[in-house]
């Protein structure tokens, strides 16, 4: 089925969308420079979903895959959450399931907030936010080949954002998040959630025993392998069911 598109409320950030239809739909959110072919279709979730008797709604955010282009100002966290809301709202839930991985985990927690959220499963989530001390002005430079950079993670980031296919999207969505700092201690989830971390990627037991109703599960593989592994899949689908 050809994406389509969500928007918020405001009607000026749109998310690719990709729905395989079913029941209770769950909400599956990417992480930063994959998108949800790479985190989700390709690897057989819908699939796996659809034998579990459930549908599934894999958004693209900004900048990456079917997302279309996002106008300058458009893109802020609020943004994102309305967008992620409206995909809800077309969907015909009250609350759906969320399952976020990296960054997907990261916008699937500030999603819980707007009580649209029934269980929550959120992977691979660093405990520190890696947009913390970006220099802005420095990375846009990077990523439009204007400058260089001594620092590794800056570096990095920058030849994400440059390979992708809409990169002035994706930059904005980075310079959104460093705006908007996720820290947390604030709107910490009150639904039951699920940690998933690969055991070789960071571990998130102390941030897990600070929410009211959370269960944690290592699996095996660094961060990307993590996501792709039959351990995440199934702790995952069990904790929905």
């Amino acid at each position: 089925m050809p994406p389509r598109t969500a928007e918020s409320e405001a009607g000026t950030l749109a998310l690719g969308v990709h729905v395989f239809p079913g029941r209770r739909p769950v909400l599956l959110v990417h992480g930063l420079g994959r998108s949800a072919l790479l985190d989700w279709v390709e690897p057989g979730w819908p699939r796996a979903l659809a034998v579990a008797g459930r549908g599934a709604v894999a958004v693209d955010l900004p900048g990456h895959g079917s997302c279309p282009a996002a106008r300058p100002g458009a893109v802020s966290v609020s943004a994102v959450v309305a967008a992620m809301v409206a995909t809800i709202d077309a969907a015909g839930e009250a609350r759906a399931d969320v399952i976020g991985y990296s960054l997907g985990a990261r916008l699937a927690w500030s999603l819980a907030v707007t009580g649209r959220v029934r269980r929550l499963v959120l992977g691979g989530l660093s405990p520190n936010d890696p947009m913390a001390g970006l220099d802005l002005g420095l990375l846009a430079a990077v990523v439009r080949g204007e400058a260089e950079s001594s620092q590794p993670k800056l570096a990095r980031l920058a030849g994400v954002i440059a390979r992708a296919a809409d990169s002035d999207s994706m930059l904005r969505l980075v310079e959104a998040l460093s705006v908007h700092l996720w820290d947390p201690a604030v709107d910490v989830p009150t639904v039951p959630t699920l940690f998933v971390a690969g055991a070789e990627d960071r571990r998130l037991d102390r941030l897990a025993a600070t929410l009211p109703e959370a269960a944690r599960v290592v699996v095996p593989g660094d961060h990307l392998g993590a996501l792709l592994s039959p351990e995440f899949r199934a702790a995952a689908l069990d904790f929905i069911a």
